[in-house]
C-alpha cells in the first residue's frame, strides 16, 4: 500500500514562491500534482515520471512551476514562483502504482493513490 505525506504549503503573497514536497512509502511510478481551489473542480498542475526526464504542466503554471523527483524515487518537488492569487488552493499529490519509466498523465483516474492535501495561500 502506498502512503503519500505532503508539506510545504503556506500564505505568501503575489509574486513569492514555495516548495511543496510529497514523500511516498511503497513502490510508485508517475506523480502528479492537482489542486482544488474553493467552488471549484480538482484540477490537473504537474505530472512527472518515474525517470524524472519527462514532466507536463498545466499551462497556467507553465514557466512558473517546476516539477521534480529525487533519485531514490521516493520524493517529489513542486517548485513554484511568481505565485498568484489564482494559484490559492489545496494541493495534492498523487501517484500511480502502473510501471512505467517514462509514461505521465494528466487525468486523476490514472492515479489511485492521494495524499491529503497542503493549502496554498497566495494574498494579493
Amino acid at each position: 500500500q502506498v502512503q503519500l505525506v505532503e508539506s510545504g504549503g503556506g500564505v505568501v503573497q503575489t509574486g513569492g514562491s514555495l516548495r511543496l514536497f510529497c514523500v511516498a512509502s511503497g513502490r510508485t511510478y508517475a506523480m502528479g500534482w492537482f489542486r482544488q481551489a474553493p467552488g471549484k473542480e480538482r484540477e490537473f498542475v504537474s505530472a512527472i515520471a518515474w525517470s524524472g526526464d519527462r514532466t507536463a504542466d498545466t499551462n497556467s503554471v507553465k514557466g512558473r512551476f517546476t516539477n521534480s523527483r529525487d533519485s531514490a524515487k521516493t520524493t517529489v518537488l513542486l517548485q513554484m514562483n511568481g505565485l498568484e492569487p489564482e494559484d490559492t488552493a489545496v494541493y495534492y499529490c498523487a501517484a500511480s502504482a502502473s510501471y512505467s519509466t517514462y509514461y505521465i498523465s494528466t487525468e486523476e483516474k490514472y492515479y489511485p493513490y492521494w495524499g491529503q492535501g497542503t493549502q496554498v495561500t497566495v494574498s494579493s
